[in-house]
């Protein structure tokens, strides 16, 4: 990756879940923050989620067996994410799903989240738009990521921001020097 010293880094959080729909619940959140931060947690599920879809697990590749006995209770992955996120903006980019996931999730603990999520969708400008998906497989190829984890998503989501970010402000100041 190029230097970013002149871009702001935003923070990422992302979800792998047991699938798609009302039933589908959480099972692996990932983070990196504006600092650099890297946090990932396998979750636990609740007692009365049962929810299993092949297709989503293909993807994943997260037995549910290891989410019994390796996933951490939604209490301490909801108290970790507080601790590490506290006041701030989050920005994901399925925000349709990430949402429903994280509101699941703190409802299961009880809790409120202590900082705001966000699609990354308000922070992006229609030139990073344009090239998001070549860049994305750019940065996925760059940085080497083989894996649909939680984790992976994340940082490949905040560097696809900053590469298309600093692509996009490269094509205007060419434009405007014209």
């Amino acid at each position: 990756m190029k230097d970013n010293k002149n871009y702001s880094f935003p923070a990422i959080l992302d979800f792998e879940a047991s699938g798609f729909g009302s039933d589908s619940y959480p099972i692996e959140v990932g983070v990196v923050s504006e600092f650099g931060e890297r946090y990932c947690a396998l979750i636990q599920p609740k007692s009365d989620w049962n929810h299993w879809n092949m297709d989503a697990a293909q993807i994943h590749k997260i037995p549910r067996s290891s989410l019994v006995q390796l996933g951490k209770p939604v209490i301490q992955v909801c108290e970790e994410l507080n601790t590490l996120l506290e006041g701030r903006r989050v920005y994901c980019d399925a925000w349709a799903h990430d949402n429903v996931w994280m509101i699941k999730l703190f409802h299961a603990a009880a809790m409120a989240p202590s900082f705001y999520l966000s699609p990354i969708e308000s922070i992006i400008t229609e030139a990073q738009i344009s090239i998001w998906d070549d860049t994305k497989k750019r940065v996925q190829r760059n940085l080497g990521v083989l894996r649909h984890r939680a984790s992976s998503d994340a940082l490949v989501i905040q560097q696809t921001f900053l590469e298309s970010k600093r692509a996009s402000d490269a094509g205007l100041n060419k434009r405007l020097q014209a």
